[in-house]
C-alpha cells in the first residue's frame, strides 16, 4: 500500500461559482459579482493545474462537468467519493442540498475502464440524518497507517466518522479546531496534510491540550516530520497540499501558488526534502470556492485492470 498514487480524479467546471449552500460553515469563500468571469478564470486555473500535473508525467483522469443539474462546487470532487487500494469507493454525505447532486454513477463507470472497483459502499443515507462526512476533506487519511484524522465539525460527524473507519478498516483521530478568529474549521484538509514521511499542521489551531497532544503523538509513532504552519498559512491554503507519485515513481508535493508563496524559507526547505514542488495559480478557485489544489483532487488508489 501506498500513501501516494500517479492516478488523479479531476472534474473540469461548466458553472463554478460562489456557492450559497455552504458559505455558514467555509469562512474561506468570498462573494464575487461577476459569475461569466469567475467561471472562465477557475475554468483556466483549472486546465493550468492539469496540464501542470501531467508535464510531470501524472496521470489525470479529466471528467466534463455538465451544465444541469447546477452544481457551483463539484470542481471539489474529494468531498463525495474516495478511492481505495482494495478496490473499495466511498460515497460520502454531504451538508449542502447542491453539492450531493455531485455525486455521480457515470464517473464510476468509467473509471472502470481502467480500474477494478470491487464494491461500492454509499455513505448518504446519514444526510437523512443530517449527519455528514464530506470525504477527504473531512478526513485526512494516512493510508500506509490507516489512521483518519478529522477535525469535527458541522460537516464532520463522528458518528459518520466511525461508520467510515469500520467499514474501511481505519482508526479515528478526532479533534476540534477553530480559525484565528475562533470559528470552527469546516474541513481537516484546511489546517492539515501528510505524505508518506511528513505531516502539515496548524498545531495553535487546536485548543484542546489533550486533543493536540494525541495528534502529535499519532504523527511522531507514525514516523512522520511534523511541519508547523501558522493561521496567517492556512488562510493562504498552505495546508491544503497533496502528495502524489508521478509514473516514473518521483514523489511530488501539489499546492496552489499562494500556499507555496507563504511558505517560510525553512518550511520550504524542510518539504522539499520530500518531494518535489509542483503548484499553480489557482486564485479564482480558492478565493470564490473556498478551497484549493487538495480539494481539486480525487487520489485513484484503485487496482489496475490490467494488473
Amino acid at each position: 500500500m501506498s500513501q501516494s498514487t500517479s492516478n488523479l480524479l479531476m472534474i473540469r467546471p461548466v458553472n463554478f461559482g460562489f456557492n450559497d449552500q455552504t458559505v455558514q460553515s467555509n469562512a474561506f469563500q468570498t462573494r464575487s459579482d461577476n459569475q461569466h468571469k469567475v467561471q472562465n478564470k477557475a475554468l483556466a486555473e483549472f486546465d493550468g493545474l492539469v496540464k501542470v500535473l501531467r508535464d510531470n508525467k501524472v496521470n489525470v483522469t479529466v471528467i466534463e462537468d455538465t451544465a444541469q443539474p447546477y452544481t457551483p462546487d463539484s470542481i471539489f470532487p474529494n468531498n463525495w467519493v474516495s478511492f481505495h487500494a482494495n478496490g473499495d469507493v466511498f460515497l460520502y454525505p454531504m451538508q449542502a442540498t447542491n453539492r450531493r447532486l455531485e455525486r455521480r454513477e457515470d464517473i464510476i463507470h468509467k473509471l472502470r475502464d481502467n480500474f477494478k472497483v470491487s464494491k461500492v459502499i454509499d455513505l448518504s443515507r446519514f444526510e437523512l440524518e443530517s449527519k455528514f462526512l464530506e470525504g477527504t476533506g473531512s478526513m485526512v487519511l494516512d493510508r500506509n497507517n490507516k489512521i483518519a484524522y478529522a477535525c469535527l465539525s458541522p460537516r464532520t460527524n463522528e458518528t459518520v466518522l466511525a461508520t467510515f473507519c469500520k467499514q474501511a478498516g481505519y482508526s479515528p483521530v478526532s479533534f476540534n479546531a477553530i480559525d484565528e478568529r475562533g470559528i470552527a474549521i469546516y474541513h481537516t484538509n484546511v489546517l492539515m496534510a501528510l505524505g508518506s514521511s511528513f505531516a502539515v499542521i496548524c498545531l495553535d489551531s487546536i485548543c484542546d491540550n489533550a486533543e493536540k497532544e494525541r495528534i502529535v503523538e499519532s504523527l511522531v509513532n507514525t514516523h512522520k516530520q511534523i511541519i508547523d504552519i501558522s493561521f496567517n498559512q492556512i488562510t493562504h491554503f498552505a495546508g491544503n497540499m497533496l502528495e502524489v507519485k508521478n509514473t516514473d515513481g518521483e514523489t511530488l508535493i501539489v499546492m496552489s501558488q499562494s500556499a507555496y508563496d507563504v511558505l517560510k524559507e525553512a518550511q520550504q526547505d524542510l518539504l522539499s526534502s520530500f518531494g518535489k514542488f509542483i503548484y499553480a495559480d489557482i486564485n479564482t478557485i480558492e478565493t470564490t470556492g473556498g478551497g484549493s489544489v487538495r480539494c481539486m483532487i480525487a487520489e485513484v488508489h484503485l487496482p489496475l485492470v490490467d494488473s
